[in-house]
């Protein structure tokens, strides 16, 4: 399934702009300075300096790699990266068969991950929001106020859980409270954040929320949801998280006149 974002395209003669001012673009645009991360946001691996083609997909992962390969593109601009704060640096195996494949095709690999899920419009919440049919959030929670929150006005959890299957493409991991804690509760406001924001439930519930969206789910949080009366929405950390890249690269890529395309790689996550 690929992200509603139409492409922005130009002819193949075109010279292109510059990988500096690309860069400065998306941070201009994303601000990652302020933001206390897991890994390095902005340029990952240095590819060629001029841009033509860019695509955007979640996770640098060799299918995508490949995939751009494929498609041409001297760009990828991605969520998540190659490069994660503790992890082991040796460049061997499945890193050394990404960063192989990036190098010897000079491609520039550009990833964002807080500042992209933050981004009022164009972010990872944000589009999710606007792909569920939610209404702008009106208040932000959690660490680093990454957490969304809306009015809404829905029957119950159940018709929420529908809605979200439908419009993601998949199911969900729904659980509501126990009898007496609000069962069949109207949804009159909708938490959300998107991949792996267990562990921002707490924050939901402090925020009024009648239910909270995420990608995952953790053995503390059904527990929680039974007994506050708060329904909890599973949706998948990958099926959650498609949408800022394309709507980002998008945005970028038509404000200086480059190539984009969103490329799907399929994740049961």
């Amino acid at each position: 399934m690929t992200a509603p974002v139409v492409p922005s395209s130009i002819d193949g003669s075109t010279p292109g702009v510059s990988r500096d001012d690309l860069l400065a673009a998306f941070d201009g645009l994303l601000q990652p300075a302020r933001f206390k991360d897991y890994g390095p946001n902005g340029l990952q691996v240095e590819g060629t300096p001029r841009i033509r083609r860019i695509v955007s997909g979640v996770t640098a992962s060799r299918a995508l790699i490949d995939a751009a390969i494929d498609a041409g593109a001297d760009t990828l601009f991605v969520h998540h990266g190659l490069f994660w704060r503790g992890q082991d640096g040796r460049v061997t195996g499945w890193m050394k068969q990404r960063l192989q494949r990036l190098l010897a095709h000079d491609i520039n690999l550009i990833a964002y991950h807080l500042p992209l899920d933050a981004h009022p419009e164009l972010g990872n919440n944000a589009q999710l929001g606007r792909v569920l049919g939610l209404a702008p959030a009106d208040v932000r929670f959690g660490d680093q106020d990454l957490g969304f929150c809306a009015p809404a006005d829905i029957a119950d959890a159940g018709a929420l859980a529908a809605r979200v299957e439908a419009a993601l493409g998949r199911p969900v991991t729904l659980v509501v409270p126990e009898e007496g804690a609000g069962t069949a509760r109207p949804i009159r406001r909708v938490a959300w954040c998107t991949g792996g924001a267990q562990g921002f439930f707490e924050g939901a519930i402090a925020a009024g929320a009648d239910a909270f969206i995420t990608g995952e789910i953790s053995e503390p949080q059904a527990h929680l949801a039974r007994e506050t009366g708060v329904a909890f929405l599973a949706a998948g950390h990958h099926a959650t998280e498609r949408y800022g890249a394309p709507a980002a690269a998008a945005h970028v890529a038509a404000a200086l006149g480059v190539e984009h395309r969103f490329i799907e790689i399929d994740n049961p996550a």
